[in-house]
This record gives C-alpha cells, sequence and structure tokens, in this order.
C-alpha cells in the first residue's frame, strides 16, 4: 500500500524538491502552504517533471481546525515539516514574527497529529543550532546554543521541544535534520529557489547578478579569520537535501525513537569561492562589493555529516560546480523566478 505523506511548507524551495523526491520514490504527496513565500506554480511543475499528481491545500500550519480537517480527509503515516520563517537577517529585525510563526505552527501541528494517532515526523531543523563551530566542523555531539539570530534560536527551541514530546510519549518518531547551506536546483530548470524581494542567500543573489536583475553582489564583511576573509559554510544541493528526507523517512520506520542529524557536504567554501564557482558556470565576470558584516554571521560553519551515511545510508552526490550549473540553469531559465 502507497505511503502518504504531508509535508507541510511543501511548496517552498525545498519543500518543492522534496515533494519531486516523494512522488519519484512512490509516495503519496498532500502539501499543506499557505505560499506567503512560495508559488504554486513549483508543485504544478513538480506535477509535470514526475507525471504524477499531488494533493495541495493552501492554508497555514496554524489553522488547527484546518489540520484536523486534513488528517480526517486522508490517510496519512508521516509528516515532513517545513513550514516557517526561515531568514536570519529578517529575524534578528522581526523576532516576535520569527517565534510567533515557527513556534506556534510546530505545536499547532504536533497537536494535531496527536489527535490523529499519528506521530511520525521528519523536522526541518538547522545548523545554526550550532551557534558559531569556531571553526571546528560540527557534528550532533557538538555543543549547541549560543546562538546568534533568533531564527536559529526558534529551531533549538523547537528540537527542545520535540525531545520533550518524544520523552512524554515513546509512540513519537523524530527526525530532526540540521542542514547546512541549500543551493543549487532540479537538473530539468524547471523548479528552484525563488526568494520575494532581495534574496536574503548567498547564491540566489548571485544569480540574479549574473541574470542581470541586480547590479553586484554585497560580501558582507572580508575581514574574517578565513582564507579569503569572506565568510565560510558548507553549501548542499538541494536535491542532495530533498533525498536525505526521504532517506530519513525511510530510516524513522524502523528506528523509533528521536535523534538529531546533520545534512550537509563537510566541505566549506567562502564567499568568493561560491562567486568564482559561479563565474565558471556562468562563463562571465560577477561584480562585487564588500560592505560591512552583517549581524548574526559567523566566520565558519560547515558539517561533519558521517551520522547520516551511517544512519540514513546517505551522503551528498553533487560538488560545487554541479550546484552552480543546476542554479544558473534555473536561473537563465526564470529570470524572473515562478513569475515568468
Amino acid at each position: 500500500m502507497t505511503s502518504s505523506i504531508l509535508v507541510t511548507g511543501g511548496a517552498g524551495y525545498i519543500g518543492s524538491h522534496t515533494c519531486l523526491c516523494l512522488l519519484e520514490t512512490g509516495y503519496s504527496v498532500i502539501v499543506i502552504d499557505n505560499l506567503s513565500n512560495s508559488s504554486i506554480e513549483s508543485l504544478n511543475r513538480v506535477q509535470n517533471i514526475t507525471g504524477k499528481p499531488l494533493d495541495f491545500i493552501q492554508g497555514d500550519v496554524r489553522d488547527e481546525t484546518l489540520l484536523n480537517e486534513i488528517f480526517k480527509k486522508y490517510s496519512i503515516d508521516a509528516v515532513i515539516h517545513f513550514a516557517g520563517l526561515k531568514s536570519v537577517g529578517e529575524s534578528i529585525v522581526k523576532p516576535i514574527e520569527y517565534y510567533d510563526n515557527n513556534l506556534h505552527n510546530t505545536l499547532t501541528l504536533c497537536r494535531a497529529m496527536t489527535r490523529a494517532r499519528i506521530k511520525k515526523l521528519v523536522f526541518s531543523s538547522s545548523a545554526t543550532v550550532y551557534g558559531d563551530p569556531k571553526g571546528k566542523a560540527a557534528n550532533e555531539q557538538f555543543p549547541v546554543g549560543g546562538i546568534t539570530n533568533p531564527y536559529g534560536t526558534s529551531k533549538l527551541m523547537l528540537e527542545q521541544i520535540l525531545t520533550d514530546i518524544y520523552r512524554s510519549d515513546n509512540e513519537w518518531n523524530i527526525a530532526l535534520l540540521r542542514y547546512f547551506n541549500p543551493v543549487g536546483a532540479h537538473a530539468s530548470g524547471l523548479i528552484g529557489e525563488d526568494p520575494n524581494g532581495i534574496p536574503n542567500n548567498l547564491m540566489p543573489y548571485i544569480s540574479q547578478v549574473a541574470v542581470g536583475l541586480r547590479p553586484y553582489l554585497s560580501v558582507y564583511g572580508n575581514d574574517y579569520s578565513t582564507p579569503d576573509g569572506t565568510g565560510v559554510r558548507d553549501y548542499i544541493h538541494v536535491m542532495d537535501l530533498a533525498k536525505g528526507h526521504v532517506a530519513a523517512l525511510k530510516w524513522l520506520t524502523t528506528n523509533p525513537g528521536i535523534r538529531a542529524i546533520n545534512l550537509g557536504t563537510g566541505v566549506g567554501y567562502s564567499v568568493l569561492d561560491i562567486l568564482h564557482a559561479f563565474e565558471k558556470a556562468c562563463g562571465k565576470s560577477l561584480p562585487y562589493k564588500i560592505v560591512e558584516r552583517r549581524a548574526g554571521d559567523v566566520a565558519i560553519c560547515y558539517s561533519d555529516s558521517s551520522l547520516a551515511k551511517e544512519l540514513l545510508g546517505w551522503q551528498a552526490q553533487y560538488n560545487l560546480d554541479d550546484m552552480c550549473k543546476d542554479a544558473w540553469h534555473w536561473q537563465v531559465n526564470n529570470p524572473k523566478g515562478y513569475k515568468g
């Protein structure tokens, strides 16, 4: 019998790519998304790529009545929870909105899941829970906390909440996926990252400079203790990340409990490394300016993701050239994202 998966925030960047992988793996997919930072067009294209249908409900995960209706209508086996606000920089300016959205929607979801007796959850956490790893590869035993922004704090708070839920009821099976910096797009160029307004993340910003939508890249600081002075991060191809969610879902069916698992490549690249790799992908040099450091940024953050290989049989397959090539393919075919 086909397993049915509810994907919250499934029309977003990571959500849409994960829906694609779920459909290709043979799952039945139901998506709830309020479309506040996403487009229904992403799901239309997912269905076109896979040749398989999914069910879409437009709504907010904080709407408990709607969630109860969804769980009554569909025979759902598990939930992958992406829905939430996700910008580090914006969270510093709008902490109230971030705590309200990210905490409220997860608590509401867990209440509805408890009522429906669905207790298998893959949670979208973040490498930001490690705070400042001080240049070391962060593994799951690395201390958490010391976080520099409300977005990361909301993710750590939710990890604790979900841990407490599990401790109160061991029937829950929960994977806390701590992922690093998702980039790239599906190889078809039909789905990819489509931020509202000015991009908060590096790769879509570079992409928009390359396609002529922005005059130059702003590099936030070049005086960090890194090889070229710019911040170093672990960038992971979004398709690797999507496959990691499917692997975690399969793992949960035979491994009860709660576990935090990193999803990254284990390799750190600087801002200028990414810029130069993207120049290679698009075939032209791209202008940039050094500006002041951004509040909440750390110098270096990259993963030790060996636990994911051990437990899930998963590891990243795509390299930096693949990430840039696929991001450029998406951008050049969709210069204005899903809007045209």
